[in-house]
């Protein structure tokens, strides 16, 4: 339902007295950009473009006041939809209802790194809180892929990324502690430790507003980007089960198809025609990765040193590598699937033939691999049609063609009863709108 003029206008001028004429914007250009995410992604979504454009847009610089603009939209029942860095897949961050998009990003201080965690402000992107916890002879349990990413972004609308072969998704032990702002008529900030925690990861700001978090740390690797290159995609693919297998485990590990391959950016360690495997490796196993290497019919393309390196073939894994190929085919479509399991590796080319010229960019995963399935896009039917073939081969299937929270609704529904009973939070993004084509989901 839209949002009464008269209320916009009347919270517009309180945050404007809050923050400050560049902290709140009703700028229209301003308001379309903080409208979208990365669900450009998918054909599916695009056709369903434009999904809800925000009246407001506003800028908070702390956790306090993050809360203090919740608190202000609460009073005048303008419903608020966060963001970090708009870089989540999933539609998450579009205001389906108007309302103010309350962007997170300019409250990124990095507020406390001790023995085994580190604290930061939701906006703090994750590449700043790695380089902190680095500063302390430490690293993040996972980050990712995309560096640039909010820790609140992530832990709101993220699942999983680079670290995730030892630790899973970050809804498994990652978070420590959160500080989550309630919608209420004053600043209202409550601290929830542990499991309590962990009911507001992955919930797309429906639930609660994180405006702090406390993640896990570990004692900080010597890592090196490796780069191989492989005559036969098979080879890579046994490859990276290897690799997965040895101790240290990688921090990373992915695969392309040489037509992938040649859609990412160039790089003498990317070779044109073969396969492509990059990953990030404890220097101590380089020598048993080589012969991992070689005994799978590959070549090591290059061994790269340095925290800039290893960010960088972070940022060709997961859904980058799809992106690339989007990017560098501009006379095509594509469409891609969240899709994992052994069966990615044993029975990949009944995997590809699902989809008429299937796709398969593969990575390690945290108990088995995983993957964006790719094709060219000839209908939103055809790709749902894809997904009971899929799990009959055994693959786990997840679409990414949706915008809404489809893990631990019934947990959540009741949550958000507790925390957000008026439903100001992100409305329309929990649960599937009725009529909606899911395809199945097979999470």
């Amino acid at each position: 339902m839209p949002t009464l003029p008269d209320a916009i206008e009347a919270l517009r001028l309180e945050l404007t007295e809050l923050l400050g004429e560049r902290g709140v914007s009703a700028d229209l250009r301003t308001r379309e950009r903080a409208s979208v995410d990365e669900a450009l992604m998918s054909p599916i979504l695009v056709e369903q473009l434009p999904l809800g454009l925000a009246d407001l847009v506003a800028y908070p610089g702390s956790a306090e006041q993050i809360a203090a603009v919740l608190a202000a939209a609460t009073r005048h029942g303008v419903p608020v939809t966060t963001r970090g860095k708009g870089t989540g897949n999933y539609g998450q961050g579009i205001p389906l209802d108007g309302g103010l998009v309350l962007d997170t990003s300019r409250a990124r201080a990095v507020v406390e790194v001790g023995d085994g965690w580190i604290t930061a402000e939701a906006g703090a992107p994750m590449i700043l809180t790695e380089q902190a916890a680095n500063a302390a002879g430490q690293q993040l349990w996972m980050y990712p892929s995309t560096a640039q990413s909010t820790i609140g972004g992530f832990l709101s609308g993220g699942s999983g990324g680079t670290g995730t072969i030892v630790h899973g998704s970050n809804w498994e032990g990652f978070v420590t502690a959160l500080d989550v702002a309630l919608p209420a008529a004053e600043p209202t900030i409550v601290h929830v430790e542990g499991e309590e925690a962990q009911t507001f990861v992955h919930t797309y700001g429906t639930a609660g507003v994180i405006v702090r978090a406390t993640v896990g740390l570990e004692p900080l690797q010597d890592w090196r980007a490796v780069y191989a290159a492989f005559e036969t995609f098979e080879g890579a693919q046994a490859a990276l089960r290897a690799l997965y297998g040895m101790s240290p485990q990688p921090r990373l590990v992915s695969a392309d198809l040489p037509f992938i391959s040649a859609k990412l950016p160039d790089d003498p360690a990317i070779v044109k025609g073969a396969s492509s495997l990059r990953a990030i490796l404890d220097a101590a196993t380089l020598d048993e990765a080589s012969v991992i290497i070689s005994a799978n019919g590959g070549r090591v393309t290059d061994v790269r040193e340095g925290a800039a390196q290893t960010v960088k073939v972070s940022m060709l894994s997961y859904n980058h590598p799809i992106w690339w190929l989007k990017k560098n085919s501009p006379d095509k479509v594509y469409f891609h699937v969240e899709v994992a399991g052994e069966a990615l590796i044993d029975r990949i080319d009944e995997v590809h033939a699902v989809y008429p010229g299937g796709m398969l960019h593969i990575e390690a995963g945290h108990r088995f691999p995983i993957g964006m399935l790719a094709a060219e896009y000839t209908g939103a039917d055809d790709v749902y049609a894809g997904y009971p073939k899929l799990q009959e081969l055994g693959v786990r299937v997840h679409s990414p063609h949706q915008y809404y929270v489809d893990h631990g609704v019934e947990e959540l529904t009741a949550l958000k009863e507790r925390t957000d009973p008026d439903g100001l939070l992100n409305p329309g993004h929990l649960g599937a709108p009725a009529g909606l084509l899911t395809g199945g989901l097979g999470k």
